[in-house]
């Protein structure tokens, strides 16, 4: 019963790392430029995830046809897409970040329809539209609610670039994935990531005051590198591979949640009824992405037997 539902708790997991991922960088970079951050954060998620992958047996090196198609899909998914996200979260609110961060299941479903097999279900269609309504309720119906203010509309419009840039990322993976597993992907397009943040990185390393960084900004360092990137994308990978884009990407929906969580436990803040029906309504949400109708058909008809 437990090894049925391992994906979703895995995934379940992957929210609550992400969800504390958004406080954690912002500290950081009270300490340090993104830049430099982000290109410390991948040391760290390459070197576990190589290490993980050849504990395993897997290599680095990929098929000569696939090389320079996934070259390409790293460079989405693990340049781009990170780049994106920690200059927008470092321009815009944890707030901002969090509701255009959850608006990847629309951009994987929409690219799913037109690009992949994947196609939209009704169950699949109304857990979508139902999640990330909630994802606004929590949003909209707080005491700071999302804003699009002059200082933050950049930030905000960065943030929702970032949203495609990973959709994109977890539509053009799946194929590869029945190729390759999460394991040896992942660490070969963290590779990837490195090598681009690294370059774009190093000018700002440079000139870096380390010795001006607490031990809480290189704890940020770590925690984002090995945790929000080196575990989150294994899971995510195998999330897609076994269980499909669009009801992996529904699970992004948990981090504004979660947040939420974190905040009425750790800071004492107070949730206001709009944001408990948006708590609601994405869980209903992801409870729809991840219904199978034709299998529950089946089950239906093996207990009239």
């Amino acid at each position: 019963m437990f090894r049925k539902y391992l994906i979703d708790l895995s995934l379940i997991l992957v929210a609550i790392i992400w969800a504390l991922n958004f406080s954690i960088v912002k500290i950081s970079l009270e300490e340090m430029d993104p830049y430099s951050f982000n290109a410390m954060r991948f040391i760290f998620a390459t070197a576990m995830l190589s290490y993980f992958a050849r504990k395993k047996g897997y290599s680095l090196t990929v098929e000569k046809e696939h090389f320079w198609k996934l070259v390409g899909i790293g460079i989405v998914g693990n340049v781009m897409y990170q780049l994106f996200f920690i200059i927008g979260v470092n321009y815009t609110y944890a707030a901002n970040a969090a509701v255009m961060l959850g608006t990847i299941p629309i951009w994987v479903a929409l690219l799913s329809q037109f690009f992949t097999d994947e196609k939209l279900t009704l169950y699949k269609s109304l857990g979508v539209f139902f999640a990330f309504l909630g994802v606004t309720f929590i949003i909209m119906g707080g005491e700071d609610p999302l804003s699009f203010e002059s200082e933050t509309f950049l930030g905000n419009i960065i943030i929702l670039i970032a949203a495609v840039c990973w959709a994109t990322f977890t539509i053009l993976s799946r194929k590869y994935l029945r190729i390759y597993s999460p394991l040896q992907y992942s660490a070969f397009m963290s590779l990837i990531g490195l090598i681009g943040l690294f370059i774009i990185g190093l000018p700002f390393m440079i000139n870096l005051d380390w010795g001006g960084i607490s031990i809480i900004g290189y704890g940020g360092i770590l925690y984002s590198g090995v945790l929000s990137i080196g575990l989150a994308y294994i899971i995510w990978n195998n999330g897609v591979k076994k269980i499909g884009a669009v009801r992996t990407a529904a699970y992004q929906n948990l981090v504004p949640v979660l947040g939420l969580v974190f905040g009425l436990v750790l800071l004492g803040e107070e949730l206001l009824p709009l944001q408990y029906m948006g708590a609601g309504l994405v869980i209903l949400g992801i409870a729809l992405a991840r219904l199978n109708p034709s299998k529950i058909k089946k089950q239906f008809q093996v207990l009239q037997k």
